[in-house]
């Protein structure tokens, strides 16, 4: 591999019209643009990361996670670009320079394929064709249509990797060839594990299903990848993707352990002892200082987490440069991080232990991995289902619900349960959670319909404050509450009773007996 002929602009699906722009972005600027202005990217902010979605502490998702992923890779990118152009300066009018930016793009495009619920929605699909109800697809079906072996691991593996590779190459219906449009070399930078699913093995590690398995051999062919295997396919790494994941490595580490510390599940102490371990006495010396200035507990373990970002930078560029011919060759061994100096290495690992320990063993993670499990596999099983037996009437129902860009009614099976895929990995957790409600019977669209009256019954409110000149601010939140959880006739029917009891109530002074809405509606009846 050599370094002119990896990086190239010219745009998947867009081959014929490739031609030098003459503008001031690059085509890697305009792949992060692209990526920055899309719905799926969008779609992030409502996807767990590690930790369930914010209430009052705003821990990362995924798309605070890709962004800081994005800025981390920039530099690890402009960082090499820099030191390789001073060894080879000859490649100063190549697309080298860009490195940075690719690598930026790139990682804001490394989760797009995730589905919700964080990792456990990738094991809850894999699961439910593995273990679950989805086992009879092994087998022929009724109609005779039966998966391939290859298509077969492609669903028990499943993989938040190779659907990102599919969710930016894919035509989905209504939509242009070559689906995001991104240049060859910035595809090729995401697929961390570039062969078949048939090759994961025992960690389910993939980088392109079957249907888009012909798409990534022409990039591989174009940037001139080495290829490993024919048979099942296998690649050598595009060598970004070492920079790509590295960025990955540095950040979901120290923000774990960032957003630990703010949830309280790391002490203060814990939290500073286990991110100072990454400096020698000297450096620490110096941080010890800076404490004395910087005094907010918040800003001491930011600029701790900073700190520590910074030499990971420098220890992985280090890496990636003395073993630049390796990665060329397709030759170098597992991840950069794991190559850092002694120190940083040994305090990295333990840094991975405690997490592991105290961060995706707690319960708030554990419980979102739960219900993310459950959420998701009753969709497939009602999804599957649909798909598989379309003459059923709860089938239509489901499969109309289906936007048109997932062509949910293909000829072949293969490509209806990658279509459920494609609809189900696309939610964010939020719509996961309520289509789950909705068909299981548990909220119905009248619930919305209520939600959008509340600004309408908080001014009748107000008004009827001014009428009676009297205090209903505890009976004004109990109809907020009730309308919210009960059912809508038992909203309306609280409305008056609390309006009339507690009105009647100051009107009676205590002179009169009154006789409340239920003991009227009880002697009624």
């Amino acid at each position: 591999m050599n370094w002119n002929q990896l990086i190239s602009a010219k745009r998947f699906g867009m081959e014929e019209f490739h031609e030098e722009r003459q503008e001031n972005r690059s085509e890697f600027q305009r792949d992060y643009d692209r990526l920055i202005f899309s719905a799926p990217f969008r779609r992030l902010q409502n996807k767990t990361q590690v930790f369930p979605l914010p209430g009052s502490i705003f821990v990362h998702n995924r798309l605070t996670h890709s962004l800081e992923v994005s800025c981390v890779g920039r530099s690890l990118g402009n960082d090499v670009a820099k030191a390789i152009l001073e060894r080879q300066p000859e490649l100063q009018e190549s697309f080298l320079p860009e490195i940075g930016s690719i690598v930026s793009a790139a990682c804001l495009a490394h989760d797009l394929g995730n589905p919700p619920f964080g990792h456990s929605g990738e094991r809850a699909i894999s699961t439910f064709f593995s273990e679950g109800k989805g086992q009879f697809l092994k087998d022929k079906q009724p109609d005779g249509e039966q998966l391939s072996s290859m298509e077969w691991e492609d669903l028990t593996h499943f993989e938040g990797n190779a659907n990102a590779f599919r969710l930016l190459t894919h035509q989905f219906e209504g939509r242009r060839k070559g689906g995001f449009a991104m240049t060859y070399t910035t595809l090729a930078s995401i697929v961390k594990y570039p062969f078949s699913s048939s090759l994961a093995g025992t960690k389910s590690k993939f980088g392109f299903f079957v249907s888009e398995e012909e798409s990534f051999h022409r990039i591989a062919t174009e940037l001139g990848l080495t290829l490993l295997n024919e048979h099942p396919l296998k690649y050598a790494r595009h060598p970004l993707v070492y920079l790509v994941e590295a960025a990955d490595d540095i950040c979901y580490q120290m923000m774990d352990i960032e957003d630990a510390h703010k949830l309280k599940i790391l002490t203060t102490e814990e939290t500073k002892e286990l991110l100072m371990a990454y400096f020698n006495e000297e450096r620490q010396a110096h941080i010890q200082k800076t404490f004395h200035i910087v005094n907010d507990t918040n800003e001491q373990i930011a600029y701790l987490r900073s700190s520590v970002i910074g030499l990971l930078i420098r220890e992985c560029t280090r890496v990636f440069l003395e073993h630049e011919q390796e990665i060329l060759s397709g030759t170098f061994e597992e991840a950069l991080i794991k190559h850092i100096s002694e120190r940083p290495a040994k305090a990295y690992k333990h840094c991975a232990e405690v997490s592991i320990k105290k961060i995706y063993r707690s319960r708030d993670v554990l419980d979102i991995e739960l219900a993310g499990f459950r959420v998701i596999s009753t969709l497939l099983e009602l999804m599957v289902d649909a798909v598989t037996s379309p003459g059923k009437a709860y089938s239509e129902l489901l499969i109309n619900r289906v936007s048109s860009q997932y062509n949910i009614k293909a000829p072949a099976l293969y490509e209806r349960i990658q279509a459920v895929l494609d609809y189900i990995s696309g939610m964010t957790d939020v719509f996961a959670l309520d289509l789950y409600r909705k068909i299981n019977g548990n909220s119905l669209p009248a619930v919305d319909f209520r939600s959008k009256r509340l600004i309408l019954l908080t001014r009748h409110f107000q008004r009827i404050r001014m009428t009676f000149n009297k205090r209903l601010d505890v009976a004004h939140a109990l109809v907020l509450q009730y309308f919210i959880y009960s059912n809508q006739d038992s909203g309306f029917f609280y409305i008056p009773k609390l309006i009339v009891d507690s009105c009647a109530k100051h009107t009676h002074s205590g002179t009169q007996a009154h006789i409340s809405i239920y003991q009227r509606w009880n002697i009624i009846s």
